[in-house]
């Protein structure tokens, strides 16, 4: 076997390493060989078992934060809650079943403005919260949508967006710092 060819291929590839290899394994015996491939499998086993061990931990985690956020959700959201909240982060568009073509615009900015500036110290349940918050402009914004104008429409849109976008967000991180815990 002409083993030049491979020497040249290694060599042009700057695979000293490999050429290293072959001239070494022309120096053992099968049997050693043998023996450092069992090592090596044996490296590449511990490895696999450290890793399915972090994923098994991380798995229970999520499995963990699964089962509060799904208890979290089943708890009732309190009307006057709901309410206080609705008057925080509306203001004077807090009557959202009043909103009108002309109103549900700035009622859709000023709840994103409100939200920009208070999510990074909201809970979860804050979340929850603000999205009944969310469902109720959008289900009036169903009712007189045929009624608003286009730029109005493409804002509020982009707006529905950007909550959506951050709530989604805040979940993500949730997930990621309780899979990191301990």
């Amino acid at each position: 076997m002409n083993l030049f060819p491979t020497f040249r291929l290694l060599a042009a590839t700057g695979v000293a390493a490999g050429a290293a290899l072959l001239l070494t394994s022309c120096d053992t015996t099968p049997r050693e060989r043998q023996e450092v491939v069992r090592d090596e499998v044996r490296n590449l086993d511990t490895l696999a078992d450290r890793a399915a061990a972090k994923l098994r931990v991380a798995g229970r985690r999520a499995a963990r934060f699964d089962s509060v956020s799904r208890a979290r959700a089943r708890q009732p959201i309190s009307d006057a809650d709901a309410s206080t909240f609705a008057n925080e982060l509306l203001g004077t568009y807090a009557g959202i079943e009043q909103l009108t073509p002309a109103t549900i615009e700035p009622a859709f900015t000023q709840f994103m403005q409100q939200v920009r500036a208070r999510r990074k110290a909201w809970t979860q349940r804050d979340w929850d919260y603000a999205t009944v918050i969310s469902r109720r402009l959008n289900a009036q914004f169903r009712k007189i949508r045929l009624d608003i104008k286009g730029r109005d429409e493409l804002h509020i849109r982009a707006l529905q967006t950007e909550f959506t976008a951050m709530e989604t967000s805040r979940d993500v991180k949730d997930l990621r710092e309780a899979v990191r815990e301990e």
